[in-house]
């Protein structure tokens, strides 16, 4: 073990002793060397913290959850090492209201707030006593969120599956941890964490760390008290918290649910395979890190499918589809666990890391337990959204490796990063075999473990360790065309699914030849067929324009019972096709399903259909938004409000 290990343990092992958490043992293996190794800190545009200067290694955070003023308040005491000399640490920080600073004996530190920037939030910088050569320092921060911090959402009851107690739950990616949390928010600069979250009694604290403390502890004035720590250093994003009236199901070994007692059989039903899913990525590229992999299934206002909090995904609850069909939404956070948990992008400008290499992953995950004809099916599904942003995107943004500067890196999180990035991974495969890319895949996670990776990072990697000086073969991958240049390069292939070629045939038969409805057979069709068929669309400008007679969507809703669709990603599909037709009696199921959930790949597209719908589909939008946005979180409404409004205040 590195002196440098030693050091880390010590501080951890001291700071969990100093807030009570005597029990210093941990479910999750020692880290590997490469956590401790030298990092070269790349320039985040994102962040204000320079780290080559001074950076956070350790968050603990002590902090009350007020449900009457919607805010966080307490401390967070950040463990500090800096180059000798130096006498400033700048930290990130937006809309937070910052009380003292302080050392840990509690002395105050001079602090000072940057120019604010609507995107960056605010530097806040600290002046401590110069550093000395291999000795650190902690700074402490007393502050409180406001109640309208962007990683918070704070649920009334009645926004609830209970209806009987509020939820509270964070959303750190990309930049807005530092909403909730002062410290140094990059991804490129890993930090270990502890915490103290303290509650109303009724409610539960669960966090993307270990629990210490599963039924919590007594606090003053009827709280109860939860603390968690996590070991293994991760980006600031990662550091997530929900509490509500939870409930917990275990599914196998080392893996469960958590979610509101009324949806707990429901998800378990539906996650019933998820120690499978943790064996067969485990099979494919090595050990799992985290110790355990559980599920929290949030409230509809949750704006993502998934997000890949460490040991605790956490997901919308428009996965629980009753038959197992979207759990590939599952497959894709766990590959998280290793392609952006373990290895991570060091800036938003290279998200393909994360979000290619895990595509990627979780279809051979998919493919290892449902098969390889459901994994084809998933690819094209990707293939063809892929294809359509390509057509719709300015080509600079169509880069793996993008320019975000002066914009938010939330721009860049889009089917470019997620199935180019996939494409890439594919086409290296299919060039040198799936067992010589195994093979480099596995060590690439391991020789980077707990790391930040950037685009030249990855090709320098692939070079090495898989490229070998091959000119010839160098020349087939056409790695930097792939990472640096916009579309698609010459050696990418189309994937096929031999399955969807009887839809493509009832698409044609229904869409094109105008046949009835009828003799679409649906009720034989998986998930991935029906959005296949729904995602149809004549070639060429026609596109745009209405392609169906009012008699033939009567037809098809009538037919394939769309009023009554209960899977999110099939009743999507049917809606987008309802809105650029102007159907009206679809209207009714459209506006139910903007405002039941708050997913942004849902609510932002239809949304934007609507708004393009001119004077037929802008005031359903206004009116629906109107009633909706207070559900929505601040990711979602932060993209739709963009496109809608800000509804005005309904007088009373």
């Amino acid at each position: 073990m590195s002196r440098a290990r030693l050091a880390v343990m010590a501080s951890t092992l001291a700071l969990l002793a100093a807030c009570g958490q005597g029990d210093t043992k941990s479910d999750m293996p020692p880290l590997p060397a490469s956590a401790t190794a030298p990092v070269t800190y790349e320039r985040d545009i994102h962040s204000w913290a320079q780290p080559q200067i001074a950076r956070v290694r350790h968050v603990d955070l002590d902090l009350t959850a007020d449900f009457a003023t919607k805010t966080l308040s307490g401390t967070a005491t950040l463990d500090v090492t800096g180059e000798p000399g130096a006498t400033q640490v700048i930290l990130d920080i937006k809309n937070l209201e910052i009380r003292s600073v302080a050392d840990d004996k509690g002395n105050a530190l001079q602090f000072a707030f940057g120019a604010e920037d609507p995107i960056k939030g605010q530097a806040l910088t600290v002046t401590v006593p110069a550093f000395e050569p291999g000795k650190g320092q902690k700074i402490v921060v007393t502050y409180s969120t406001r109640p309208d911090a962007a990683a918070l959402q704070w649920l009334t009851p009645a926004q609830t599956a209970g209806g009987q107690q509020p939820f509270l739950f964070s959303q750190g990616q990309a930049i807005l941890t530092r909403t909730w949390v002062p410290t140094q928010d990059s991804p490129g600069i890993r930090q270990t964490y502890s915490a103290k979250i303290t509650v109303p009694e009724a409610l539960k604290a669960v966090m993307s760390a270990e629990m210490l403390t599963p039924d919590g502890e007594r606090a003053a004035d009827g709280m109860h008290a939860y603390r968690f720590r996590m070991t293994n250093p991760v980006p600031p994003y990662l550091i997530a918290l929900a509490v509500g009236d939870l409930s917990f199901a275990s599914v196998g070994e080392g893996v469960g649910v958590w979610t509101e007692p009324s949806r707990l059989e429901a998800a378990r039903n539906e996650f019933s395979e998820m120690r499978q899913l943790v064996d067969a990525a485990e099979a494919l590229y090595g050990p799992y890190r985290w110790g355990r992999y559980d599920l929290l299934i949030l409230p509809p206002s949750f704006p993502f499918g998934g997000m890949e909090n460490p040991r605790l995904t956490f997901a919308t609850p428009t996965v629980v589809a009753g038959d197992k069909s979207l759990v590939s939404l599952v497959a894709h956070e766990l590959a998280h666990s290793w392609s952006g948990n373990l290895v991570t992008n060091a800036t938003w400008a290279d998200i393909w890391l994360n979000e290619g290499t895990t595509t990627y992953f979780e279809n051979r995950i998919m493919e290892a337990v449902y098969g390889r004809d459901r994994a084809m099916m998933l690819q094209v599904l990707g293939w063809n959204d892929l294809q359509a942003s390509l057509a719709e995107m300015a080509p600079l943004d169509t880069r793996l490796h993008v320019d975000l500067d002066g914009r938010d890196p939330d721009d860049g999180l889009n089917d470019i990063p997620y199935e180019k990035g996939a494409a890439f991974l594919r086409t290296i495969e299919r060039i040198v075999g799936r067992e010589r890319f195994d093979a480099w895949l596995k060590g690439y996670f391991e020789r980077n473990a707990f790391r930040p990776m950037t685009a030249g990072g990855f090709l320098i990697d692939i070079r090495a360790n898989l490229v070998r000086d091959d000119s010839a073969l160098e020349r087939e991958l056409q790695l930097d065309n792939w990472v640096y240049q916009p579309g698609l390069p010459s050696n990418a292939q189309a994937p096929v699914s031999t399955a969807l070629t009887a839809v493509d045939t009832a698409a044609d038969a229904f869409f094109a030849d105008k046949g009835p409805a009828s003799a679409i057979p649906w009720s034989g069709w998986s998930t991935q067929e029906r959005q296949h068929f729904l995602a149809w669309r004549p070639e060429g400008a026609a596109a745009t324009r209405p392609w169906l007679t009012g008699a033939q969507l009567a037809d098809l809703e009538a037919s394939l019972n769309l009023r009554a669709e209960g899977n999110a990603e099939v009743l999507f599909q049917w809606l987008q096709i309802a809105v650029a037709h102007r159907y009206q009696p679809a209207v009714p199921t459209l506006e139910r399903f903007l405002t039941s959930q708050g997913r942004r790949k849902f609510v932002l597209p239809l949304y934007t259909s609507l708004w393009g719908q001119g004077d037929w589909g802008r005031p359903i939008a206004t009116r629906v938004y109107a009633t909706a946005r207070p559900g929505y979180h601040p990711v979602t409404t932060g993209s739709v409000d963009d496109v809608v409004g800000v509804p005005s205040p309904v007088a009373g």
